[in-house]
């Protein structure tokens, strides 16, 4: 691909998304399977500023691993954080520790050329606005609840957990959004029931058909049909133990400029009227469990019940 092409969705990321000044530091953080995107975001914001660094390092192993200090330590130093990586550094203590210290942040983890030229062809305002209905319609109910035709029906409780807005517009010291964006989630205190993932989830990519079934109880994963997604969580609890089925995060997608799935967690959980539900990691979503594993399933049909009341979801044309 012609790496010309990457500079809209770039230009859409740094001015739009980030809103980068000339004033303010900038930090690209990259790896060698995402270097083309990471280049085309350096060359666009050190138009914009000088005080632009690029840091690039060897994929990591699993999401959720830090980043060498150097890179840690520019994150915490920057105004503006990019960070298309192979692995995700969302769940970090080096993006956490980055916010924490005043830096805005987008992550793009396991981006490719393709999915950012999609995801970053959109609105963001009209995004926003779409995160600011959905969390309207769910901001002070006590329960959710998701059905769906495959055999999906399962109740979060939300207890004293805070709802959060992925809009794309990261304007304000300390914000963090994922890239392509558009969704609102929830760690929550409390799952019992049944999920049956139709869309897609790692490392199967897009399901085309299968479904995945999970059991939850207390909060936890106590079954999991497919021996693929099952041998991830039961490595991932050789080192947390149990902390590694724990039931992480429902995230309602907002992004209705994804018009199709296309096997890309990052871009299809954010479809609007998408449901995804995810395992493991919760600590940098608002919630108190660490683990090395954080995966997300994407429902497709799914219908949403805020205290028993049918949540209005943005759709997309699929």
């Amino acid at each position: 691909m012609d790496n010309s092409s990457l500079r809209a969705p770039a230009e859409t990321a740094v001015k739009q998304c980030m809103n980068l000044q000339s004033d303010e530091s900038c930090a690209v953080v990259t790896d060698d399977g995402c270097k083309a995107i990471g280049e085309a975001l350096y060359r666009v914001a050190a138009e914009i500023t000088d005080d632009t660094v690029f840091l690039r390092y060897p994929p990591g192993n699993q999401h959720g691993e830090e980043p060498p200090e150097p890179v840690a330590g520019a994150m915490r130093s920057a105004d503006v954080v990019l960070a298309p990586t192979t692995k995700s550094l969302s769940h970090t203590e080096a993006r956490s520790e980055a916010n924490a210290a005043g830096a805005r942040i987008a992550t793009l983890p396991g981006i490719s050329e393709g999915v950012f030229l999609m995801g970053l062809d959109a609105d963001y305002e009209a995004i926003r606005q779409h995160c600011e209905d959905v969390l309207a319609q769910v901001a002070d109910a006590a329960e959710v609840r998701v059905t769906s035709p495959q055999g999906t029906d399962i109740t979060f409780g939300v207890g004293s957990r805070e709802w959060n807005l992925d809009t794309g517009i990261v304007h304000e010291p300390g914000e963090m959004s994922n890239l392509p964006a558009g969704e609102v989630f929830l760690a929550p205190e409390t799952a019992d029931g049944t999920f049956v993932v139709d869309g897609t989830m790692r490392p199967h990519g897009k399901l085309d058909g299968r479904e995945l079934r999970f059991e939850v109880e207390d909060g936890y994963v106590t079954d999991i049909d497919d021996p693929d997604i099952r041998a991830e969580v039961e490595t991932a609890a050789e080192e947390v133990g149990r902390d590694a089925y724990n039931l992480a995060e429902l995230g309602i997608g907002t992004n209705v400029a994804v018009t199709d799935l296309v096997g890309s967690v990052l871009l299809d959980e954010k479809a609007g009227g998408t449901v995804h539900i995810a395992i493991g990691d919760d600590h940098a979503i608002g919630g108190d469990t660490h683990a090395p594993i954080h995966l997300d399933g994407i429902l497709t049909e799914p219908t949403v019940y805020a205290d028993s009341e049918v949540v209005d979801l943005p759709q997309s044309e699929r």
